[in-house]
């Protein structure tokens, strides 16, 4: 084994569980932590549960200690916020961001955050505008080596059921092969993809700031 600690968050998400699932499968990595608000019930000889309160600096230090690289699939949605865009920007702005600052601290150093196409902190649209200013924020860290998911329409099983999603989700797959050039990175992309791209790139030695859309997922996905 190489001995890498990995520390997940949004495990109970789409792609958080296949990245658990691929984690624990994967002998790259000797321990697998995930950082959860609530309970989780799944029993594995690698893996490491941690209930934190991700608004007390403290409870999020401790269970970063000793981490050599995070998983960030972090992230919700209107209908579960109520419209709260305060509590929908504590949860998919300060938590990744504050993840990388304590990861840094922690001497952390590789982190692959899921963010979304057309990801802006200049765009009048709440959700690109937010997912941007989260980049920027992690950019500003300065991990040494930062990977950053730009997906488009997300396509697998996810455990909340989502009617608008239910229903679009056919559709994007059809008009996705129309998507060709520079639009190839609006093409709906399976959630198990961005999870595998995000393995493979967190074991590359490679050092800076790195963005990827549907093209670059893909390949790194295999």
């Amino acid at each position: 084994m190489s001995g890498k600690t990995v520390a997940i968050l949004g495990a109970t998400g789409m792609i958080g569980q296949h990245l658990l699932e691929l984690t624990l499968s994967d002998p790259y990595f000797e321990r697998v932590r995930i950082l959860v608000r609530k309970p989780f019930t799944l029993q594995h000889p690698k893996l490491e549960i941690k209930l934190v309160d991700f608004k007390d600096a403290e409870s999020f230090k401790l269970a970063l200690e000793e981490v050599d690289i995070i998983l960030s699939a972090i992230g919700t949605t209107q209908k579960n916020v109520r419209g709260d865009r305060k509590l929908y920007r504590e949860i998919d702005f300060d938590i990744p961001v504050n993840a990388a600052r304590f990861g840094k601290e922690a001497e952390v150093q590789k982190m692959a955050v899921v963010s979304s196409v057309g990801a802006d902190s200049h765009s009048r649209n709440f959700y690109l505008k937010l997912k941007g200013e989260t980049e920027d924020g992690l950019i500003a860290v300065d991990l040494p080596a930062l990977h950053l998911m730009q997906p488009s329409q997300l396509v697998g099983k996810r455990k909340e059921f989502r009617l608008a999603e239910r229903i679009i989700t056919p559709i994007m797959r059809v008009i996705s092969l129309l998507f060709v050039g520079n639009a190839k990175k609006f093409r709906a992309i399976q959630g198990l993809d961005v999870a595998k791209a995000m393995i493979a790139v967190v074991k590359k030695e490679k050092s800076g700031t790195f963005r990827y859309t549907y093209e670059g997922i893909m390949e790194l996905a295999g």
